[in-house]
């Protein structure tokens, strides 16, 4: 890590910076990547930062979730900072910084960096030129059934040209590749973790739409008739092809339309609107989507029940944490619909538990240990759906203090679950019922309570989420994790996690739980619950095992029923 950074410094009095800034995000803004330049100049593996080299100090800003990790991975070659330290702070006033604009967009530049004039773009990007990880992957995009998706393009489509014509707009810059796979109906294999096809999409307010990739991607969906060829723009001809465009304006979308695509619509057009509406169209989930999440979770249910039953009563070797979350894939890989993991594993015993988004690795992971508190957050992609649970597991008589704290974690996990939406109908609002157990006791932690879920898309979306800034409206048909947790460093870590979907009957509208898996019943001090909370956890695993026993052996079918 050292020699790379040193050879970063070395290119500053060619390009004529005091310093380079290294995000995360690749140039579609996807959460996941197969290339990670903010890991290669820093070591750290987190799924949100920024880094800032300059000629004398490394600085890596991050959030919550990573406090503890980044400390690990980066705190002997960086000061570490969180997200909020950046804005309008005064490290960098007098200084001038590069950054590659495809990697950008004008908000985070207006967010961090406040002044145009610290900054400098530089087209050809600094990280690659010391070390580029070679990512050839040929595999063409393919296209979904309309009866799995429940909704064709052409409906999509006419959704989209709806509100460019009510906002007066003549085209949609779609940036975001989630958001092209949704209306397109079309998934690829260009991300780990994600079926997510790496492209971008124009849509004309007169139903004209341009997709843009390389054309090797696209050669199933045109073999299908999804596109045909004159709606095929190749990625290296877009900044000639985007100016023949008819219209005098474009809406872009902040999240994920980088500075330098921004600047190429604006030597044209005028940008009118920042705001892809493709991500609420797509947060709500038809009825289609909805049964095929149900039947995944099912699926997955099965595969994490099974597990926990192996790993709590079958299992009587010292396992390792990557010897149990290559156990548990192997329960998922049973069911012929299960594609791979919709994240890496977090499976964290002990202290490792504490570190949020905690990764085992064979060469320094721990032998989880009977004493120890285990937590175990995973996911899976399927035929059709995405799944994400955590559960937190004992295998001893754990301390009284443990049994309250993680009593406490399920009682605003409860909290949550039960919302009367007719109430409650924004995250921020939800968010204050996962932690006010927990605030009773000065206890508290720094990740939100849950954040949207994609349809066989990503395990992370908006624009809902439940966390004290989201004022989104829950609506029908969305889909949130509900994860609320506690975390002690360097002792334990526990959170628990169902997925639940908005469902509506008559007039009320109420969560209900996607995910079915037992809850620790070893860790709940039943005297803190009250009587709608214990029957919360009675009918909670009496519907679990009314959907999977049917799945299980005769003694896992017993013990599941121990639950209820």
């Amino acid at each position: 890590m050292k020699k790379r950074i040193n050879s970063l410094k070395k290119k500053f009095k060619k390009y004529g910076i005091d310093g380079y800034v290294i995000p995360k995000n690749n140039d579609y803004f996807t959460e996941y990547s197969k290339i990670n330049r903010l890991k290669i100049i820093s070591n750290f593996s987190g799924s949100a930062g920024l880094a800032i080299i300059l000629k004398n100090k490394n600085y890596l800003f991050t959030d919550g979730r990573y406090t503890i990790q980044s400390e690990i991975e980066s705190g002997k070659n960086f000061q570490i900072f969180s997200y909020e330290k950046i804005i309008n702070c005064k490290l960098f006033n007098n200084l001038k910084l590069g950054l590659d604009p495809k990697l950008f967009t004008s908000e985070q530049i207006k967010k961090y960096f406040l002044r145009q004039n610290q900054v400098k773009f530089i087209s050809n990007n600094l990280i690659d030129e010391i070390k580029i990880d070679k990512i050839s992957n040929d595999a063409p995009f393919f296209s979904l059934k309309d009866e799995i998706v429940g909704e064709n393009k052409i409906s999509k489509i006419n959704k989209i040209v709806n509100y460019l014509k009510k906002k007066r707009a003549d085209n949609l810059f779609i940036t975001a590749p989630e958001n092209v796979a949704w209306i397109l109906n079309i998934r690829g294999n260009d991300v780990p973790n994600s079926p997510i096809p790496n492209c971008r999409l124009i849509i004309n307010k007169s139903k004209k739409i341009f997709l843009i990739t390389e054309p090797k991607k696209a050669k199933i969906l045109i073999k299908k008739k999804i596109i045909n060829k004159n709606q095929l723009i190749n990625i290296n001809d877009l900044q000639k092809k985007i100016l023949l465009i008819n219209g005098k304006n474009f809406i872009i979308d902040n999240k994920s339309c980088s500075v330098f695509y921004e600047n190429i619509i604006k030597s044209k057009f005028d940008i009118i609107s920042r705001e892809d509406p493709t991500y609420l169209l797509k947060a709500i989930k038809n009825k289609t989507e909805v049964k095929n999440m149900i039947n995944s979770h099912i699926l997955d249910g099965v595969a994490l029940t099974k597990f926990i039953y192996w790993i709590k009563n079958i299992n009587k070797k010292n396992i390792t944490e990557v010897d149990a979350q290559i156990k548990l894939e192997q329960f998922r890989k049973k069911n012929r619909n299960y594609l791979y993991p919709s994240f890496d594993t977090i499976a964290g015993s002990g202290a490792n538990g504490a570190i949020v988004h905690y990764r085992a690795k064979k060469e320094n992971c721990k032998f989880i240990k009977k004493n120890d508190i285990f937590l175990c957050d995973s996911g899976g992609q399927y035929k059709y759906g995405t799944t994400d649970v955590t559960r937190t597991l004992c295998f001893s008589e754990p301390k009284q203090n443990i049994k309250n704290i993680y009593t406490k974690v399920l009682k605003g996990h409860i909290a949550v679950a039960t919302t009367n939406l007719l109430k409650d109908n924004i995250g921020k609002k939800i968010d204050k019922r996962a932690r006010k157990y927990l605030n009773k006791s000065n206890l508290n932690y720094a990740h939100g309570t849950g954040h949207g879920v994609g349809f066989f898309l990503n395990v992370h979306e908006g624009p809902q989420s439940i966390s004290k800034l989201n004022n989104i409206k829950i609506k029908e048909g969305m889909i949130l994790s509900n994860e609320p947790g506690y975390y002690k460093k360097g002792k334990f870590g526990i959170r628990i996690e169902n997925l639940v979907y908005v469902n509506k009957v008559k007039n009320k509208i109420f969560f209900e739980n996607l995910t079915l898996a037992p809850l620790e019943k070893e860790l709940i001090n039943f005297n803190l619950l009250t009587k709608l909370e214990k029957n919360y956890l009675f009918k909670y695993h009496l519907y679990v095992y009314s959907k999977i026993s049917k799945f299980l052996n005769v003694k896992e079918r017993k013990w599941l029923a121990s639950f209820i």
